[in-house]
């Protein structure tokens, strides 16, 4: 069959402030429609949240905060922070930031920059807005000074799961082609060919990194009568419906039983290239990767490859590297490639649960409780 090509799209610079922008709204909606938000047990039950095992409050250096800095992207969220916390100043950041007040920061929300950190002095705690660090804790002064940082882990993982799950279905009943065909306006190919399609049930998904995002992941998966194994770095405990978890070191293993490849891992060195030509050379040429962890866990040339010389069956990407994916990028044209520009976790569900997040974490730190979703620094997640 000829090489199918899908139109460009316009690729969308989407900043982890646009997600608090678009949480605003839908916290605006919710008020609006009297739904309360969850109790932070709730929150913590339903999300799985990890509550860390000491209180923040025996922390060297600990106390409540009197200036919060914030990105400008929180700007509308600044009266629904005040009022839950009158006592502190928050400051939204911009070029015109008195140097006063950054030096008087005690935390910061969705500021993770050197600068601010060599002038910051009294920083004890960065509540990063998404769940991926890796850009934060590469911060000169975050490790070495022992910062707090918390994250929006498992945040938009049920969001981002059934993201997956869209991806895999439309690459498997072969939509690009139907939608080339319906762009040209063709009741089926020319050729008379019908595309191949084909069922979920009794398929193999590998999970690679089976956290918050895998784990919904594989339970989507479950449902539809696939079989699911899984690596992660933590250990091999995983919940029943996951047949087999490995270690990393079982990855190209794995890969060689799977009709389907999810990455679902944070960007940590290890994971930084390692799906690559070797990986992509031990799937199977009817299998298909897919990938909402970072863009940079591929090495986007040799996936190129990999899908041109058709070593594997296509590709679903909400990440990619580089990222915008610029115009005239092959991997715009290929066949049974379907790109999203890094919006699987951009749902009214996931905003709300941000939000929610957010404000626990800011109400546990000025009362010296555990907080929620601490990161491991040195792990980078």
């Amino acid at each position: 069959m000829p090489e199918r090509s899908i139109a460009p799209r316009r690729a969308l610079t989407l900043s982890i402030g646009f997600i608090a922008c678009i949480a605003t709204l839908s916290g605006a909606l919710a008020a609006e429609t009297g739904a309360a938000p969850p109790s932070p047990a709730q929150l913590i039950s339903d999300l799985g949240l990890h509550v860390d095992a000491h209180p923040v409050r025996e922390r060297s250096g600990w106390r409540p905060p009197r200036t919060i800095l914030v990105t400008p992207e929180l700007h509308d969220e600044l009266p629904l922070l005040k009022a839950a916390a009158p006592a502190v100043k928050f400051v939204e950041m911009s070029a015109n930031t008195p140097a006063r007040d950054i030096a008087a920061a005690d935390a910061t929300f969705g500021v993770c920059s050197a600068d601010v950190l060599a002038r910051a002095k009294n920083l004890e705690w960065i509540q990063w807005l998404a769940a991926g660090v890796e850009r934060c804790v590469r911060v000169p002064g975050v490790r070495e000074r022992g910062i707090l940082m918390t994250n929006m882990q498992r945040a938009a993982a049920a969001s981002m799961a059934e993201h997956v799950m869209a991806l895999m279905l439309a690459l498997n009943r072969n939509f690009p082609a139907f939608f080339h065909d319906q762009e040209q306006g063709r009741w089926g190919p020319e050729s008379g060919d019908m595309p191949a399609l084909a069922d979920l049930d009794g398929k193999t998904l590998l999970v690679v990194g089976l956290g918050g995002i895998g784990t919904e992941v594989a339970k989507r998966a479950h449902a539809f009568g696939m079989r699911v194994i899984a690596t992660r770095a933590s250990g091999r405990s995983g919940p029943d419906y996951v047949s087999y978890v490995g270690l990393p070191a079982e990855l190209t293993a794995l890969a060689k039983q799977a009709d389907f490849v999810v990455n679902c891992a944070p960007l940590t060195p290890a994971t930084t290239g390692v799906f690559n030509a070797a990986f992509f050379a031990a799937m199977k040429p009817t299998a298909f990767f897919l990938s909402v962890g970072r863009g940079r866990s591929t090495v986007t040339n040799d996936l190129v490859a990999a899908l041109r010389e058709h070593r594997i069956a296509g590709a679903g990407l909400d990440v990619t590297d580089p990222e915008p994916l610029p115009p005239g990028h092959p991997l715009w044209t290929l066949p049974r490639v379907i790109i999203t520009p890094h919006v699987s976790g951009y749902t009214p569900i996931a905003d709300e649960m941000r939000v929610a997040i957010l404000r626990e974490n800011l109400r546990r730190y000025i009362a010296g409780e555990a907080m929620l979703s601490v990161v491991n620094v040195e792990r980078g997640y």
